[in-house]
């Protein structure tokens, strides 16, 4: 068994490879049937959000598994190996693990320490055992990641204060109104036409940082205009107007500073749509979507400018240097809990040792009890037989259990590898055959 993951994120790959590796969590339970489906995967979570797609998988061959994923994924976003894999990385077990929590403690993301990533762990969690697509380990390896990311955000200082992708693409719009303005800082954004195109969580992120920031009125735009009312709710303090989507082309004329972030698998607004308005003033479109709401000949339209989670980075690096010295003491806490699961991990190379060991005393227990019951006669009770049954079997549980916790305590492999050798040759376990490894036939690692 091999642990790998395999994908891409905003550092390998600009965001219009990553939207085309998007996968929306309506198509997530089909990609882990079609993942799981190849011999070679035995156990498939997959995590997918504006910044990466990741796929953390337990692998028969490391070589043959990572391959069996990179055709996936090139299937998936329709790019030949030849384009796609230049962007796409792949991690094995040690620096696999220590990838996924430093994922989850924020320390991996464009915005160093951001709290939403860690949900978007959760969620991964949740739904791999949801589609029964993860098993004992990756269900361990989640678990301990989802753990990791508490453990920073309570131990450190790292998570308070951070900056979303919201507030970095907030911050951004007022460092460009600055900027055209005349000015290299960050404004208030009082004077301008604000709309948010989107009702979901990042829309309601945005919302509260362009409170924060000073705006004074604003439109949200909606699919569904009850969705959208129901967020302006939160915000009684806030003016706010809510419209459907065929109001999108009146709101593209009447404002001057525009924010998306939707879950549209298709661009909604392109430079042909914003040349057929008359609009009466510079615009400014800010998509923090993946794949993207604006496409991207949109800045090619008059008086126009436009950007992408691509553009953030000149304001995330604006508040980096400060967040630093926190990731550092975040990678120590990394370090402790990556040292814990692979002390577990080792110590499953003792299960088929273990298993072997207790199925041998089981069928010894089961003979001597089958013995001693047909020799008891008819006059012994069914309450009786159930007495001595789990007698026999609270013997074979104390004898296991000095054994098996010598086997998984923490310990050099080489110590682990002779008392395994030992107990073999002891009770002569090497005929018994092999156990069960934990993979796709129903094995059970406890």
């Amino acid at each position: 068994m091999h642990l790998a993951v395999v994908g891409l994120s905003h550092h390998t790959a600009p965001v219009e490879i990553r939207e085309r590796l998007s996968i929306p969590e309506h198509s997530l339970q089909s990609s882990l049937i079609t993942l799981r489906a190849d011999d070679q995967v035995l156990e498939a979570s997959i995590l997918s959000t504006c910044n990466r797609l990741e796929i953390y998988s337990l692998l028969r061959q490391p070589q043959e598994g990572v391959a069996a994923i990179q055709n996936f994924l090139s299937l998936h976003s329709g790019l030949p190996g030849q384009e796609l894999n230049p962007h796409l990385f792949a991690l094995h077990h040690e620096e696999a693990i220590q990838h996924l929590l430093r994922v989850s403690a924020g320390l991996d993301s464009l915005v160093l320490g951001e709290g939403q990533i860690l949900s978007q762990v959760k969620k991964m969690y949740r739904l791999g055992q949801d589609h029964q697509s993860i098993g004992p380990i990756l269900n361990r390896l989640l678990n301990q990641a989802v753990s990791t990311g508490k453990r920073v955000r309570s131990e450190t200082k790292l998570g308070s204060g951070a900056v979303s992708i919201s507030s970095a693409a907030v911050e951004l719009a007022q460092l460009k109104v600055g900027q055209g303005q005349g000015l290299d800082e960050l404004v208030s954004l009082c004077d301008e036409q604000i709309a948010v195109v989107g009702a979901g969580r990042m829309g309601r992120l945005l919302i509260q940082h362009l409170q924060a920031k000073g705006a004074r009125r604003l439109v949200l735009i909606n699919r569904t205009v009850a969705k959208a009312e129901a967020l302006s709710a939160d915000f009684p303090d806030l003016p706010i107007r809510c419209l459907g989507l065929d109001q999108l082309d009146a709101q593209l004329q009447d404002c001057s500073l525009l924010f998306t972030s939707t879950g549209a698998d298709e661009p909604l607004i392109n430079c042909q749509r914003l040349n057929g308005l008359r609009r009466r003033q510079r615009l400014m479109l800010v998509d923090i979507g993946v794949p993207r709401n604006i496409s991207s000949d949109a800045g090619q339209a008059s008086n126009v400018q436009c950007f992408d989670v691509d553009d953030l980075q000149e304001v995330v690096e604006r508040n980096q240097a400060a967040r630093r010295e926190l990731a550092l003491q975040a990678e120590v806490l990394l370090e402790e809990d990556q040292r814990a699961f692979l002390e577990w991990w080792d110590g499953l190379e003792a299960v088929p040792t273990i298993n072997r060991l207790r199925r041998q005393l089981e069928d010894i227990r089961e003979q001597e009890l089958l013995k001693a019951l047909s020799r008891m006669g008819p006059d012994f009770s069914e309450r009786e037989r159930k007495v001595v049954e789990a007698l026999s079997k609270g013997i074979i549980n104390k004898v296991l259990h000095g054994p098996t916790t010598a086997l998984r305590a923490p310990q050099p492999r080489v110590q682990r590898l002779q008392t395994m050798e030992s107990l073999e040759r002891l009770f002569e376990l090497n005929s018994q055959g092999e156990a069960s490894d934990g993979s796709k036939d129903g094995g059970k690692i406890s």
